[in-house]
């Protein structure tokens, strides 16, 4: 079997995955509307470890713009190993999210949190078999998301799907119904479209470094894209906040550097002019947008629902530049699908 069949299959199958999500997130509408976190909690705290604590830092950000509530983000081990500078007085909402339902950082938080009564539990995973599937007060079972690659691809964009729709409806933005419905066809058009050109800049030699740029919600996308060139490709690789860019990692820049900006509409002046500094300092550039850079959207969705579509370009640049290395994205070197303790 050639290098990278899995994780091919799973990075061009992300559209179908979304759909079947969505489904089963319309059929869990009742119970996510139950935990109405406004009303319940005085916080909200995501968790995960590796992809899915980038993933919680990204859902995390979303919540808190879309519901007005406070929210934050930490790894598991934080959760489990520092309970004490992690949760705040009150009752707390802690969503788990672990794509193999097994990592014993997130169970052993989950079962902390559960044994001192700080609130309750609600987990996103794609495994009905394991573990945290049955820990939560609701459980969102993906088995869309399901994957054999070790480093996430489908499953990550799956369960951040999930994560927005949880938020949209909390946030009761029922305008963005119409948005996710239309996003699994926005992503086949966007892989169609764009799968060329992330061959040609994952396969190019002369590109020494990654920089990922993303603020706001797309700052943990931007860590996630990283982890995979990283995961991959074992390529240089750093995600960083648009504008603290400039405050010294910028020094980093050469002509043999990429660096990818996942730019958005309501600050998108602002990060194309830290891009421009790019530019001017010799370095080369990817602008990922709705509009207006080399990998435009053009989706027309709500902002909020599309940042998903950030993830295929840059997930298959970090695959084109595994194959062009000789290595297998299938199994990155020295990792496992899961981390057992």
């Amino acid at each position: 079997m050639e290098n990278g069949h899995f994780t091919r299959q799973e990075i061009y199958s992300q559209p179908e995955a979304w759909a079947a999500a969505l489904d089963v997130l319309n059929e869990s509408r009742h119970e996510i509307i139950g935990l109405q976190p406004a009303r319940r909690y005085s916080q909200v705290i995501f968790t995960g470890c590796g992809s899915t604590y980038y993933l919680s830092l990204a859902a995390a950000t979303l919540t808190q713009e879309l519901t007005g509530l406070s929210v934050r983000a930490f790894p598991a081990s934080e959760l489990w190993l520092s309970p004490r500078s992690s949760y705040a007085d009150g009752q707390t909402l802690l969503v788990a999210v672990s794509r193999s339902g097994e990592t014993t950082e997130t169970l052993r938080a989950c079962e902390a949190f559960l044994t001192s009564q700080r609130g309750d539990l609600l987990t996103l995973s794609c495994y009905a078999d394991m573990p945290l599937a049955k820990m939560g007060k609701v459980n969102i079972l993906l088995p869309s998301g399901q994957e054999q690659s070790v480093a996430q691809t489908r499953a990550f964009s799956t369960l951040y799907l999930a994560a927005t729709v949880i938020a949209a409806e909390w946030a009761k933005r029922l305008d963005m119904a119409d948005s996710f419905s239309r996003l699994p066809d926005a992503g086949r058009k966007l892989l169609d479209h764009y799968a060329p050109l992330a061959a040609e800049l994952g396969s190019d030699a002369s590109i020494d470094r990654f920089y990922w740029l993303g603020s706001g919600p797309r700052h943990g996308l931007a860590c996630e894209l990283s982890l995979k060139m990283k995961e991959m490709s074992l390529s240089h690789s750093e995600p960083f906040h648009f504008m603290e860019f400039r405050h010294g990692p910028k020094s980093m820049i050469t002509p043999n550097a990429l660096t990818i900006g996942l730019r958005s509409t309501v600050n998108g002046l602002k990060e194309a002019a830290v891009l421009e500094d790019v530019k001017a300092l010799g370095g080369r550039l990817l602008d990922i947008a709705e509009a207006g850079g080399q990998v435009q959207f053009g989706s027309g969705l709500d902002e909020a629902a599309r940042n998903v579509l950030y993830l295929p370009i840059g997930q298959l640049i970090a695959f084109e530049r595994s194959i062009s290395k000789g290595l297998n994205p299938d199994r990155p070197t020295n990792l496992d699908s899961v981390v057992k303790l």
